[in-house]
């Protein structure tokens, strides 16, 4: 049987609450950081996976790995110069 959302917030609340206090730290030793890294796009890909979080839409795991995942490319072997088996 499923659990509720009750239980499972219940559950796991305090290992999110924790990961979200990472995130946020991280956050801020960046913008405490000399220099700036606002045009890098990694910084796009992250305040972009910020922003489906927030979201209250279905496969929000999902969404967030298209963001940091490359295109699918059939020819990936070649181009990453891996050899086949």
């Amino acid at each position: 049987m499923p659990l509720t959302a009750l239980e499972v917030l219940n559950r796991e609340f305090l290992e999110v609450r924790a990961k979200i206090l990472d995130l946020a730290a991280a956050l801020d030793r960046l913008d405490r950081a000399e220099g700036s890294v606002e045009d890098d796009p990694r910084m796009a890909a992250l305040r972009a996976a910020l922003a489906v979080l927030t979201e209250r839409e279905p496969e929000r795991a999902e969404r967030v790995q298209m963001i940091f995942s490359r295109p699918y490319d059939v020819a990936w072997q070649k181009t990453l110069d891996v050899a086949s088996r």
